[in-house]
């Protein structure tokens, strides 16, 4: 098989997406993502992080130095960001079960902070953008379950660090990729 420059691709731009569980994303990549869709704005300019690991747990017999078979254990998918803009879909997805409320009109807003929040599950999507390709992922249902420290400097924009993992849904997928990519084309 020989190597094709042309099969490379850069996520050049692109969006995090949430909404409650239970919205669906956009059936292609030509639909606009639904009301219920927030766009988390800037990201870092690390992008995003997409990682999918899976364990295997081996099963040895007494007459084999080497496993007889290896046996699915467990499937991992998260989506690691840092968003840039802090405004109301933001803080409140760092901050679980966190409301915001208008202290004072149009000057002053107030972000409560639980102290033992609840489950936050979310539906989550990922689009990114390379020349003429475009990507979407979405995750039907997930939570963001890690959190950086937010630093509080003058050289560096306030970012916001989450891990979104992904969670079994219905559907026997854990996520949906759509691609416009000619590189993905079976072979005839």
């Amino acid at each position: 098989m020989a190597n094709d420059s042309d099969n490379v691709r850069v996520a050049l731009n692109g969006s995090i997406f949430l909404a409650p569980v239970g919205t669906t994303g956009p059936a292609d990549l030509s639909a606009a993502w639904g009301a219920s869709w927030v766009d988390l704005g800037y990201l870092s300019d690390d992008g995003v992080s997409m990682e999918y690991t899976t364990d295997v747990e081996d099963i040895n017999a007494w007459q084999s130095l080497s496993p007889v078979r290896r046996v699915l254990t467990s499937v991992d998918m998260t989506l690691g960001f840092t968003a840039m803009e802090l405004k109301a879909a933001t803080v409140t997805a760092y901050f679980p079960g966190a409301t915001i409320t208008e202290v004072t009109e149009d000057t002053v807003w107030r972000l409560d902070i639980p102290a033992a929040p609840g489950p936050d599950e979310r539906a989550i999507g990922l689009e990114w953008i390379d020349g003429n390709i475009k990507n979407r992922l979405v995750i039907p249902r997930g939570e963001i379950t890690d959190r950086g420290a937010i630093s509080l400097g003058r050289s560096a924009a306030v970012g916001l660090e989450m891990t979104v993992s992904a969670y079994a849904s219905t559907a026997p997928e854990i996520a949906t990729w759509l691609s416009n990519d000619p590189a993905w084309a079976l072979a005839a």
